[in-house]
């Protein structure tokens, strides 16, 4: 073997190494309450993955990821949130040898490789002005939604990133009983049996709405409990209060689970809300309902045919949260607030393939995404 390829292999079993003995490739997980059941009730970090970012590229933002029918990784990030120092070489004349702002949207293969990348203004239809959630539906069809101030619109592409659909329009927030425009939504998720598309809306708004996933026709929307919308004032979250009668600040995520509902992420009200697909409540839980940080950032489900386990992300907090799906009891937490692997900075998206791998995206300082497996797989 020559002797510069058994250097780096000593480097890399060297880092390995480290990474285990100080806990980087372990889960963190707090809580032993949900090992024994199923695979995923325990994560761990792989180190390795994605692989380096070809043609200089840097992340800024990593504002959602998503997986497709392949189990190849979507990622989106918002490229405008560079700072002048990390796009030095994007500048003329270049200030540094490094980095560009890598396209919007990153297709990635199971080990990590970059297959594509594309996104940003073109014709026909309205670019957010700030990036915010993916989801690949059932045809790889790729959907964006946008928080930006004026931005009112979601936006849907074919795999390749040809321009198909745009439901509603960007301007000034028109409020949440608006069926012809979005107020800076924040995610979004597709029904395929019924070809119809839910969109968290979200940052400006406080509601669920839906449209038919082709022609964009609008069919229904509800506030929290299922009730009509309201915008009015938000009081401060408190712990020790009942249950708030509306969304907070922000209704953050939606996911429909194989049971058929509809799953809710109402963020600063630290809880999930459930409902069935025409808006009628079903239940709620409470995830770090005692902590200091917004808790219910983003939700995948376990792959298992139960879907087990429901994994949180918490921005609030910088970390993850293990649910048990059925009784929406919280069973542990993996990582926490760092910039090592397997902790986290602003946990802010997340996705599972169908091996349980599961892939979290990090926004504002954290600015990357990680990759965690089942323990013991």
């Amino acid at each position: 073997m020559p002797g510069k390829q058994r250097m780096w292999m000593w480097i890399a079993g060297g880092v390995v190494a480290f990474a285990i003995a100080f806990g980087y490739g372990r889960s963190t997980t707090v809580s032993v309450a949900a090992q024994g059941d199923v695979p995923g009730a325990v994560l761990e970090v792989d180190p390795f993955w994605p692989q380096p970012l070809p043609n200089k590229w840097l992340l800024g933002h990593v504002i959602g990821v998503a997986v497709d029918s392949r189990d190849h990784i979507w990622v989106l990030h918002r490229p405008r949130s560079l700072t002048e120092s990390e796009r030095g070489a994007a500048v003329d004349p270049p200030t540094s040898e490094c980095c560009v702002p890598a396209p919007a949207v990153i297709e990635f293969d199971q080990e990590g490789n970059v297959v594509q990348a594309w996104g940003g203004p073109g014709d026909g239809y309205e670019w957010p002005n700030e990036e915010h959630g993916i989801f690949v539906d059932h045809l790889d069809n790729v959907w964006i939604g946008g928080n930006g101030q004026g931005d009112g619109q979601v936006l849907k592409f074919s795999r390749d990133g040809t321009f198909l659909l745009q439901i509603g329009s960007a301007g000034p927030l028109s409020g949440s009983h608006d069926t012809t425009r979005l107020g800076r939504a924040a995610d979004i998720g597709v029904d395929a049996e019924a070809n119809e598309v839910y969109v968290a809306d979200g940052y400006g708004n406080r509601r669920v709405i839906v449209f038919d996933a082709d022609t964009g026709e609008y069919k229904r929307h509800w506030g929290a409990y299922g009730r009509p919308p309201d915008d009015g004032e938000l009081a401060p979250y408190d712990q020790q209060a009942d249950a708030s009668p509306i969304f907070g600040d922000t209704v953050h995520c939606v996911q429909l689970s194989n049971e058929g509902l509809v799953y809710v992420c109402d963020r600063m009200n630290h809880r999930l809300q459930i409902f069935r697909k025409d808006g009628t409540f079903v239940r709620e839980g409470f995830v770090g309902k005692e902590t200091a940080g917004a808790s219910a950032w983003d939700i995948a489900f376990s792959t298992d045919a139960d879907q087990t386990y429901i994994y949180n992300a918490d921005g609030g907090n910088h970390l993850l949260w293990t649910v048990r799906h059925e009784s929406l009891e919280t069973l542990g937490t993996t990582g926490r607030r760092g910039r090592m692997a397997g902790q986290f900075e602003a946990t802010h998206s997340l996705a599972v393939d169908s091996d349980g791998n599961v892939y979290v995206g990090e926004t504002l300082n954290g600015r990357r995404v990680q990759k965690f497996m089942p323990a013991g797989d």
